[in-house]
């Protein structure tokens, strides 16, 4: 056993016998090292195990801290249908986006990042500056790769989850969700199976029905991802052409796979010779530090592509994502030339001297912060207000979390009747190709002031009451 192990036996006995408490500050990795007479990266290795085990927590400037919950109101790991299945719930989705409720009340629903942040000004005015004095550039064709100097920022970016890239590497597209879509192309053709986690974000499977492919929705675990035990029976039973992940601060769970079972994935993936479609789109908003790896860091031979932008970092209305397509590049820029050409410029030019200037890295540092503290106050506010059975994730990352309620209740009917109220939020059936999760749904939590958050959660528990008495005299 190594000395970093061994210190992680020792930290995690001291938890688990609650000499430390949830919520405790722990030692200092300095203070660590000096009593047990290691280095200091034995003992960051350490306090990483732990972390990747949710038993601990690291908060920017303030240290490691034990985790704040207990593990038996998880979730339930997800029992899907065993076959694959052809995407539904276009109009459910649909319906969503459209918001019928406009923007009064406390919209919960939409996977939206803070964008008043006073972090993002010098990207504004960039931007701004960019338009007032060469208007031109955002005129003319462009390369169809993308801005030379937003891939080669882009390259730096992927150092910090276990990347090396060139420019050449990359392709930019018109966010992330058109990066998946011409992945999915680049690597089926219709009538194919994609396997995918469930749940699973409700744009991926909509790109899986536009591309006319079929869903094959693996069992999910809460905190450590997708079954890799049933995606190799899938895998033995189905000719599956490509496997398509959320791994790192997933969407809707917020569960950050283990980088050890990423390897794994990626060896399954090589031992079966398909592909894997990774969607990073949350990574840079992990609450660990360093970030999580990719799946794409682990990648030897180009079979991962990697996706991601800048919507859940930024703004979604700046339009600028990316793909690493690995062996598929060639492939994945025709697709994408025919899908849309080229993407605007400026805003890939703004975002380049943002990243290039340090403001990016800055903004990032803030939002971590920011969205940790949201998360803790949401997860308070629902122990305070929802049934005591009610289970809820724990997001290692990004402003999200999935809650799962009693078998009764229905949460297509909740959110029907919250709108009413002026509350709303994504129900659980848009997450899944067949419709599952009616006694699930997904609350964002990155907008909304604390107060009214909170509002917005009394407001649903009291509806929710309202049915679960309406279900049990009916």
């Amino acid at each position: 056993m190594t000395l970093y192990q061994n210190l992680a036996n020792r930290l995690r006995e001291h938890i688990e016998h609650d000499f430390y408490k949830a919520g405790d500050k722990l030692p200092s990795v300095r203070q660590l090292a000096q009593e047990h007479g290691v280095s200091i990266s034995t003992v960051q290795e350490a306090y990483r195990q732990l972390e990747q085990e949710f038993l601990v927590e690291a908060r920017p400037k303030s240290g490691y801290f034990v985790c704040a919950r207990k593990k038996d109101n998880l979730p339930s790991i997800s029992r899907p249908p065993q076959r694959p299945l052809e995407v539904s719930q276009w109009e459910e989705v649909l319906n969503m986006l459209m918001n019928r409720s406009g923007n009064k009340g406390v919209q919960l629903q939409h996977a939206m990042p803070d964008m008043k942040a006073p972090t993002l000004k010098p990207l504004l005015k960039t931007l701004s500056d960019l338009t007032k004095q060469k208007p031109e550039l955002g005129l003319g064709y462009a390369d169809i790769r993308g801005s030379e100097e937003l891939r080669t920022q882009l390259c730096r970016l992927t150092v910090a989850s276990g990347c090396q890239l060139h420019p050449d590497d990359l392709v930019v597209t018109s966010g992330c969700q058109e990066a998946l879509a011409v992945c999915l192309r680049a690597v089926t053709e219709p009538g194919d199976i994609i396997a995918i986690e469930s749940p699973s974000f409700y744009g991926s499977m909509q790109a899986i029905k536009a591309a006319n492919l079929k869903a094959m929705e693996i069992p999910t675990h809460p905190e450590t991802g997708i079954s890799l035990e049933a995606l190799e029976l899938a895998l033995d039973q189905w000719p599956i052409k490509a496997i398509f992940v959320t791994p790192t601060c997933n969407n809707p769970m917020g569960y950050s796979m283990p980088d050890d079972k990423k390897e794994q994935l990626y060896r399954l993936a090589q031992s079966y010779d398909i592909a894997i479609i990774e969607d990073d789109i949350y990574g840079d908003i992990s609450y660990q530090f360093p970030r999580p790896k990719t799946i794409k860091s682990f990648d030897e031979d180009g079979r991962v592509l990697l996706c991601s932008s800048f919507s859940k970092t930024i703004a979604p209305g700046m339009r600028v994502g990316w793909i690493a397509p690995g062996r598929y590049r060639d492939k994945v820029t025709h697709v994408k030339y025919v899908s849309s050409s080229m993407c605007p410029v400026l805003p890939q030019l703004a975002i380049a001297k943002f990243i290039r200037l340090g403001g990016y890295a800055k903004h990032i540092r803030q939002m971590r912060q920011n969205y940790e503290q949201q998360r803790d106050h949401l997860l308070k506010a629902i122990k305070t207000y929802f049934p005591s059975d009610t289970r809820v994730s724990y997001p290692a990352g990004s402003f999200i979390l999935w809650v799962e309620l009693t078998p009764n209740i229905d949460s297509v009917a909740l959110v029907e009747r919250c709108r009413e109220e002026g509350v709303g939020f994504a129900p659980g059936p848009l997450f899944s190709a067949t419709g599952k999760y009616r006694n699930c749904f997904r609350l964002n939590f990155s907008e909304q002031s604390k107060e009214k958050r909170e509002w917005a959660i009394k407001t649903l528990a009291a509806i929710l009451l309202g049915l679960e008495q309406r279900t049990k005299t009916g």
